[in-house]
This record gives C-alpha cells, sequence and structure tokens, in this order.
C-alpha cells in the first residue's frame, strides 16, 4: 500500500480539459496531461484494499492498485511494466475507456474513486516520452502463420501477443488505414491518431505484418487464407448499424453516423474531399443536426458537429432520463446507470429523453424535419418494461441532417462470415466460447466484437489477448501467453 491515509489526505483529482471555446476550434486532443507531484498524489489515494474490486472492474484484469503503490512510489519503470502485462494499449484505454474500474472503487461508495483512467495514462504517455517502451521480438519462430481478419483493438492486440509467442501473425484489413474503429470511429480530438501509428510500428518491428486495402472475402476468399494459414482470427467488429425504418428514411440528409465520422477523420489525415468522402461530402456546418442515440457514438457527432460549424445540435434519446446519482447499496460495485454528460455534450447541444423518431419531413427530397413523439416505459403483461406512445405527445423538430448513432446490430454477414460458414449465436453473432474462442469451422476462431456483440475498447483487449493465448496452445499444445 503506497500511503495507508492517502485516501484521507488527499481529494480526488482530474486530469483538466481546455476550455470548450478554444477546444471546439480545432480536432487535436484536449486533455491537460496531471503535473507529476499530482499523480504521485492520486496513487497515494489507493487504499490497496484486501479484495480489489477494481481488478473485477476492469474487463483486462488491470493490478491497479500494484501500479498505483509503483506510481506513488516513483517507480514508473517499474509500474509500466506492470500495467503492460495485462494491457497492450493502455494509451488507447487511458483516453477512450469509461473506467468502469473506477465505479468499482471502494472509494466510490462515496463518490470519490482513485483517478484511476488518470494514472494509467500518465504511466504510459510518460513510457513513451523516456523511450522505455521497446519491441519486445520473440527469441525463436515458430514457422506458425496466422491471419487475423480486422486491426481494432481485438486484432492488434491478438496480432501483437501471438508475435510475442514466436508465430507470424498477417492483419488484413479492407480500410486504407490500421486500427479499425480506432482510427475512423473515434474522433481525433478524442484519441489522435499518431497513437495508433506509433504501436503499429512497434508491432512491425515484432513481426506483425500488415495488409490495407484488403477486403476479405470479397478481394480475397476466406478460403484461400485457410490454405495460405495455419489459422484464421475473426477479430472484424459488429459493423452493422442499427437503421431506423421511418417514413422519409430515404431523404437526402440522414446518415449512419460512422459514415460521418469516418469523412471527418480522413480529412483531418490529410486526405482530400474526393477521398474523404468519395459518395458525397457530409457536413453539419450551418446545418441543425439531430443525432438519434444517447451513447459514445452520439457524442461523438456532437463534438464533431460544432467543430463543423453546426447551427445548432440536439440528441435525442428513447430511454428515460437516468438518476443524477445511483443506488450505491443496490448497484456498486457495478457499472451504474446514471447521468452523466460527455465533453462533447458540455461544448454544446440539447438533450432530450424518452423520444421516439415517427417520420422525417422532406422538401425536395432533403430532410427538413422529424416529427417525434414522447414515451413512456411501463411493465409488459411478461414482466418486461415496453414503451408506450404517449398519446397527443407529438411534436416537430427542425432538422437539415440527421445521424443515425442508434448502436450495432452484429457483425457484417455477406462475405467474410458468410464464408467461413461458422455458426451464429442467436443475437447474429460469430458464436465461440471464452474458453477456447474456436468457431463452428475449424482453423477458424473469432474475438471482440465480432463475436460478444458491440462493446467496449478494453473488452476488445482482452478478448484478442485471450484469443491469441487459445490459438498459441491449439498450435503448440501449451502456451506461456497470460489470458
Amino acid at each position: 500500500m503506497g500511503k495507508p491515509t492517502g485516501f484521507l489526505e488527499y481529494d480526488r483529482k482530474e486530469r483538466g480539459y481546455e476550455k470548450p471555446s478554444a477546444r471546439k476550434k480545432t480536432y487535436k486532443e484536449f486533455l491537460k496531461r496531471m503535473p507529476e507531484p499530482e499523480v504521485r498524489e492520486q496513487a497515494a489515494r489507493c487504499m490497496d484494499c484486501g479484495i480489489p474490486f477494481c481488478h473485477n472492474g476492469c474487463p483486462v484484469n488491470n493490478q491497479i492498485p500494484d501500479w498505483n503503490n509503483l506510481v506513488y512510489r516513483d517507480q514508473w519503470k517499474a509500474a509500466l511494466e506492470n500495467l503492460h502485462s495485462t494491457n497492450n494499449f493502455p494509451e488507447f484505454t487511458g483516453r477512450i475507456c469509461p473506467a468502469p474500474c473506477e465505479a468499482s472503487c471502494v472509494l466510490n461508495i462515496d463518490d470519490n474513486p482513485v483517478s484511476i483512467k488518470t494514472i494509467e495514462c500518465e504511466i504510459v504517455d510518460r513510457g513513451w516520452d523516456e523511450g522505455w517502451i521497446k519491441a519486445q521480438t520473440s527469441p525463436h519462430g515458430t514457422g506458425k502463420r496466422i491471419a487475423v481478419v480486422g486491426s481494432g483493438p481485438a486484432g492488434l492486440a491478438c496480432a501483437q501477443q501471438l508475435a510475442r509467442a514466436g508465430h507470424a501473425p498477417t492483419v488484413f484489413e479492407k480500410s486504407d488505414r490500421i486500427g479499425g474503429l480506432l482510427r475512423y470511429g473515434i474522433p481525433d480530438f478524442k484519441m489522435e491518431k499518431r497513437l495508433i501509428d506509433r504501436r503499429v510500428k512497434q508491432m512491425e518491428t515484432e513481426g506483425v505484418i500488415f495488409r490495407t486495402g484488403v477486403y476479405i472475402g470479397i478481394d480475397v476468399s476466406v478460403q484461400r487464407l485457410l490454405d495460405d494459414y495455419q489459422v484464421l482470427v475473426l477479430a472484424g467488429g459488429a459493423e452493422q448499424p442499427r437503421d431506423l425504418p421511418v417514413p422519409g428514411r430515404e431523404l437526402d440528409g440522414i446518415h449512419f453516423a460512422m459514415s460521418f465520422l469516418t469523412q471527418q477523420n480522413k480529412r483531418v489525415a490529410g486526405d482530400d474531399e474526393q477521398t474523404a468522402a468519395p459518395e458525397g461530402t457530409i457536413s453539419a456546418k450551418g446545418k441543425h443536426v439531430v443525432v438519434i442515440g444517447g451513447g459514445d457514438t452520439g457524442s461523438d457527432c456532437i463534438g464533431t458537429s460544432n467543430r463543423q460549424g453546426a447551427a445548432s445540435v440536439t440528441q435525442l434519446e428513447i430511454m428515460p432520463q437516468p438518476p443524477v446519482h445511483e443506488n450505491k447499496s443496490l448497484v456498486w460495485p457495478d457499472w451504474p446507470l446514471k447521468m452523466r454528460t460527455s465533453s462533447s455534450q458540455e461544448e454544446g447541444c440539447e438533450r432530450d429523453w424518452s423520444v421516439v423518431t415517427k417520420r422525417a419531413v422532406g422538401e425536395g427530397g432533403k430532410v427538413k424535419a422529424l416529427v417525434c413523439a414522447r414515451v413512456e416505459w411501463v411493465n409488459g403483461p411478461n414482466g418486461r418494461m415496453e414503451m408506450r406512445e404517449i398519446k397527443g405527445s407529438e411534436f416537430e423538430i427542425k432538422a437539415d441532417l440527421v445521424l443515425l448513432a442508434m448502436g450495432f446490430t452484429g457483425p457484417v454477414v455477406p462475405g467474410l462470415v458468410d464464408q467461413t460458414k461458422a455458426e451464429l449465436d442467436p443475437r447474429g453473432n460469430v458464436a465461440a466460447n471464452v474458453r477456447d474462442y474456436q468457431t463452428s469451422t475449424a482453423k477458424v476462431f473469432a474475438c471482440g466484437d465480432m463475436r460478444r456483440g458491440q462493446s467496449l475498447v478494453v473488452w476488445a483487449i482482452r478478448e484478442g489477448r485471450q484469443c491469441a493465448r487459445a490459438v498459441d496452445e491449439f498450435l503448440m499444445g501449451a502456451t506461456t501467453l497470460p489470458r
């Protein structure tokens, strides 16, 4: 334990933000790093609990009390080694993970958890600053070739672990750059893409081969991969967006969130408009934007719309407004449902709950407004909550651009998944358990969102690591890779 009385002596502090008026003018990250003495004070607040609930709250099971203690004692390099033992990419999770570990912290019982996410990010950022992070090349090779389809966090974590075990993984990515949703789904103001590029260089040195612009199932068949590689890992994510089947959906100006976010990320990366938006520019400039969906993707649409110069931004959520404070005795140490306001929402938007969209109204083929209604959630005959429209509650909202951010229903099945002939689970994901990650098709494994459905970056890293261990054991009969 770093300092037994630390949680009594130091108040919780977090990293600061640039002011909204300044940060909305740029797509660069706006987090301010915390000075080292303050980081060590925050680490001293960790109580090193006899039962560290934060371990269970963290999907990759970071050894949080251990590296908090090391940070407090100024042993940063040892803290980095400990952090990397469970998490391949803490600079990603330290920026975009919602930190379920903090919700599980014992100090969160009175709403003052340890600033775990801030400390984690500072450990890895300092590691890069000091030059401590090097390629970890395997001293021997196994001669086993593995094809990993998808270069999001699950595919990257899986490939890196396999390379360190001596195998020869090749990562196939249909887009022009590596990173999956990290690259084109997360705006640069939340995570700059140089962080991905830096890890890719490290992984190339470790022996990972990257192939971009190759759409498996279309450009190259699955059978070709099974002929050329000992194992195929499906890590392509859950990319099928949930649609809005209402009259007027076909109007110009209604788009899936990912189409909007991808275009802007390509512009920030330096692509010209024809490359960034080959099917036509989607811009919020001067428009009344309505974002349908209250999750992280919707929040990213808000931040991007404000930076593009939207006239107004409104976010609609079909669920009721959550409580400001959760019932700790009921939900702790699990992730609570409570009112949260993201940095993008702070920058400016109207939020409305318990709203259903009934139809889109257009003029000249372009969307001009949405007709919505209020709903209430009541107990149905089977005991489940059901949505019921409130009579006479219809209203109209001005909308020149509508962004659908209602989540994802699972992997895109035609092409890659179809060709593997792998069984799907009842939710439409590729069926595989968390023990061996094998699908119903020989030599085909699955991990990440493609297996578990839409989830967090930290869950993707966990599954990629565990899948790599399963593949190593499958190929070699035993494994020393961690779960």
